[in-house]
C-alpha cells in the first residue's frame, strides 16, 4: 500500500468538500440578499398602496393632503433598493462561483440564483407598474 496515494486521495476529497462548503456558503449569502430584496420590494409596494389609499380617503373626506406623490416616491425608492439588493447579491454569487471555477472543476446548479432572477423580474414589473401610474 502506497501512503502517498492515500494522502493525495484524502487531500483531493478535502479540497472537494471545501469547494462544496464554499458554494453552499455563497448560496446562503445570496438567499440573505434575496430575503432583504424581497422585504424591501414588498414593503415598498405595501407602503405605496397603503398611502395611496389613505390619500384617496383624505380627498373624499376633505382632509389635508401634504403631498400626493410622496407615497409613490417612497414606494419607488424602496422597490429600487430591493432590486439593487437582488442585483448586488446575484453578481456577488456569480463572482464567487466563477472564481472557484477557475481553480476547480465542479458541477453546480444554483436554485438561489433562479429565485433571485425571478424576484428581480417581479420587482421590475412592480417598479414599472408604479412608474406608469405615476406619469
Amino acid at each position: 500500500m502506497d501512503r502517498s496515494d492515500d494522502k493525495t486521495s484524502k487531500s483531493n476529497e478535502s479540497t472537494l468538500m471545501a469547494v462544496e462548503r464554499t458554494l453552499m456558503a455563497a448560496d446562503r449569502s445570496l438567499m440573505a440578499w434575496v430575503r432583504t430584496g424581497l422585504s424591501l420590494i414588498s414593503f415598498g409596494f405595501t407602503i405605496y398602496k397603503f398611502l395611496e389609499n389613505s390619500n384617496a380617503q383624505l380627498k373624499v373626506s376633505g382632509g389635508i393632503i401634504s403631498n400626493e406623490s410622496s407615497p409613490k416616491v417612497l414606494g419607488l425608492f424602496m422597490i429600487g433598493m430591493g432590486l439593487l439588493s437582488l442585483i448586488f447579491g446575484t453578481f456577488e454569487n456569480r463572482t464567487i462561483v466563477n472564481d472557484l471555477r477557475k481553480r476547480h472543476t465542479f458541477k453546480h446548479t444554483s436554485y438561489a440564483r433562479f429565485m433571485s432572477w425571478s424576484l428581480m423580474i417581479l420587482g421590475i414589473a412592480l417598479l414599472l407598474g408604479i412608474l406608469l401610474r405615476f406619469m
